[in-house]
């Protein structure tokens, strides 16, 4: 009888040790990733509290954010609304690329404002970041270099066709003409090195797309409207 038990006891022990092992090896393994995690968010926490100052209500950067973001919405808006309406290939594909673009780097930029502790709204009059720039002012209409003014965005949307095509590149040229000093600001004077290269990068964008913009009217043989004072 001891003969047929003994082997059998034999048997089961050193995989009931092998699963003991496994366990303390697990346990160990999850409490190690719990120190490393909270070693983490520790660090985060502390060099957020004891690094560098943010970008305060007052910096370039803060206003960049601010404004480019309204700047943006309304570029996303036309050509969304042109994408939709057009029956031009190229122009559909030209409202796309603007609307798909700088919808993302307005997600981008109030982004920044959560990590900055800032408010979405800019407490601050339009353009007071660009003090000193020669373009730190509204135009007479109250809004931003560029951007169109209700009248003209009710005209857009009444319009199809290549009555359409044409008045939305010149309405969007003008919108860049118009943008692309904030964006070249904010590229040679903000404090954060990723808001410079960000606003650098829109500045390469918009300057290419405002060549393709010209051509595309000359070949609609119709001429650009009065750009932003």
């Amino acid at each position: 009888m001891s003969a047929t038990v003994e082997p059998t006891a034999q048997l089961f022990e050193p995989q009931a040790t092998h699963g003991r092992g496994l366990r303390a090896g697990l346990i160990a393994l999850l409490v190690t990733a719990s120190l490393v995690l909270s070693g983490g968010v520790g660090y985060l926490i502390g060099h957020r509290s004891s690094g560098p100052s943010l970008p305060g209500s007052t910096s370039v950067d803060a206003g960049f954010v601010w404004d480019m973001t309204v700047h943006h919405r309304q570029a996303v808006s036309m050509a969304g609304f042109t994408r939709d309406h057009s029956t031009d290939p190229r122009i559909e594909i030209l409202a796309y690329d603007i609307e798909s673009s700088q919808n993302n780097q307005v997600g981008q930029l109030q982004g920044w404002l959560d990590a900055w502790s800032l408010p979405v709204s800019d407490p601050n009059p339009p353009m007071a970041w660009m003090a000193g720039s020669g373009h730190d002012h509204t135009e007479s209409d109250g809004l931003m270099p560029g951007m169109a003014t209700p009248a003209e965005i009710n005209k857009l949307q009444s319009l199809s066709g290549q009555a359409l095509d044409i008045y939305f590149l010149q309405l969007m040229l003008r919108h860049h003409q118009g943008g692309l000093p904030m964006v070249q600001w904010a590229a040679a004077h903000a404090s954060e090195p990723y808001v410079r290269l960000a606003a650098q990068k829109m500045a390469d964008s918009q300057s290419g797309e405002i060549i393709l913009m010209e051509q595309m009217l000359r070949e609609r043989h119709a001429s650009p409207l009065a750009p932003p004072a």
